[in-house]
């Protein structure tokens, strides 16, 4: 591992990575492109092939990833998961790691669960930082990703070299203020995707020719990342996911939880989040966000693609 001060390279630092989903592969194959040393676990092993193609190393365990790297990444699904891939007392990341070696966790999780991995890995010499993202499967494989990152200043700040190579790395304060700072992300997020759905339908009802109307608001003050992205895979019927609905349903949950317990009311959160939750009660989980159109779509017993 670099020395406090010497800067982070290649040649001097060693990443270890957990969980290569539909985020996690674009996101390694810049750090393999950029030269660092990879090694990685994932559940399924066959979903990390095209990784190990381009020279990632494969490891059985995230203990066996984190005795191998001096800085490890983990993005994983839902808090749970987070909790056994860094947490495990003999399996887990932290159980592997050497003193002065680095957690970064890049899953959208529960603060309280940030600090508390924070926590552990002081207990061992270790640092922790949270660094949830923002920006999808585009933003995964462009290098544009928003990284929030919560956890001490001056580490976040040697990992810039690593962070850059991945996105525009933002510090928004102590041990879980990352993960704070993501959430509220996805509260704008999810009004955001209900009012560009609920526009659309409007504009269907009303005889416009969608592709017109998302080209003609794109540019006004209804323009926005979310239109952007999702305007025309909802216009095509493309409900792949660059984010899963599931995923989406358990951040708000926790944002949900998290009001609860700060005493604030967020009905727009609450709308948003009941309507994701009936996606994933018609079995479209693991479709992506922009799938909300078709719960809009069957409360008015309507189909854009009628005019399609």
């Amino acid at each position: 591992m670099a020395a406090n001060g010497e800067i982070i390279t290649p040649s001097n630092t060693r990443l270890g990575w957990i969980g290569t989903g539909v985020m996690g592969q674009s996101m390694c194959s810049h750090l393999i492109k950029a030269g660092y040393t990879l090694t990685i676990f994932t559940r399924t092993q066959s979903k990390a092939q095209s990784l190990l193609d381009i020279g990632a190393n494969w490891a059985s365990s995230p203990h066996a990833v984190a005795s191998q790297s001096d800085v490890v990444f983990s993005i994983v699904g839902y808090p749970s998961d987070v909790r056994h891939v860094l947490l495990h007392p003999t399996s887990g990341a932290l159980s592997g790691l050497s003193p002065n070696g680095i957690l970064i966790d890049m899953t959208t999780s529960e603060p309280s669960l940030a600090v508390e991995i924070s926590n552990s890995a002081a207990e061992k010499s270790c640092f922790s930082i949270d660094a949830p993202v923002s920006g999808g499967d585009r933003g995964a494989r462009n290098a544009t990703l928003s990284i929030f990152a919560g956890g001490d200043e001056s580490t976040v700040k040697r990992l810039n070299p690593i962070f850059t190579l991945l996105g525009k790395v933002n510090y928004m304060g102590g041990p879980g203020k990352g993960q704070f700072a993501k959430l509220a992300n996805q509260i704008t997020i999810a009004s955001t995707m209900v009012g560009l759905i609920e526009g659309l339908i409007y504009a269907h009802k009303a005889g416009l020719d969608l592709s017109l109307y998302l080209d003609a608001i794109s540019t006004g003050a209804a323009g926005s990342k979310s239109l952007d992205l999702y305007g025309q895979r909802i216009l095509k019927r493309d409900f792949e996911a660059g984010f899963y609905v599931n995923h989406f349903v358990k951040d708000l949950g926790i944002c949900l939880r998290e009001c609860q317990n700060m005493g604030i009311a967020l009905p727009g959160l609450a709308l948003a989040q009941q309507l994701y939750v009936s996606l994933k009660a018609h079995g479209e989980g693991d479709l992506g966000t922009q799938a909300l159109i078709l719960a809009l779509e069957r409360l008015n017993n309507s189909s854009l693609e009628m005019h399609m």
